[in-house]
């Protein structure tokens, strides 16, 4: 296969599936309401604060690193490199993690339990279609070095 052409073959961008599910999870609340008590205290602000400040440094880092190494973000184009430095050796998937941050934090912040319920399918589903995919094309395309890689950096955290 050409690599110039071979892409991960994900076409629902990310941020979409990370906001269909919290969309579905406003929507459970409004049709099977589930308390917000605990969610009206301090200790859920200031936790829902932390977890998107935590969001902040790692989609960040991870977009600096792209910027720097001139590659792309868009799930349908080839890289142009592996990504290995910066917030990459702690995370092969600091973009995933980020938004599952922002998306756990905004979760208490609104006080909605079901998009806290939902997270584990979430979780599963970023994993199966878009990490499954996006390891697949960076052996094709990288082999050896993303093999090492791998061995040396965990898939979220």
């Amino acid at each position: 296969m050409d690599k110039k052409k071979d892409n991960p073959g994900i076409v629902i961008p990310p941020p979409i599936i990370y906001l269909a599910v919290f969309a579905a999870g406003i929507f459970l609340q409004r049709i099977i309401p589930i308390s917000k008590s605990f969610f009206k205290t301090r200790g859920s602000g200031i936790i829902g604060i932390v977890l998107i400040a935590i969001s902040m440094v790692f989609g960040l880092a991870a977009l600096e690193r792209f910027f720097k190494t001139r590659n792309t973000v868009i799930t349908v184009k080839p890289a142009t490199s592996l990504q290995t430095g910066g917030i990459y050796s702690v995370t092969r998937n600091p973009m995933y993690v980020g938004v599952l941050f922002l998306y756990t934090g905004l979760a208490f912040l609104i006080g909605n339990w079901w998009n806290i319920i939902l997270l584990p399918f979430l979780i599963l589903i970023i994993q199966g279609y878009v990490i499954h995919r996006e390891e697949k094309y960076l052996m094709r395309r990288f082999g050896d070095d993303y093999k090492k890689y791998k061995t040396k950096v965990r898939r979220w955290i």
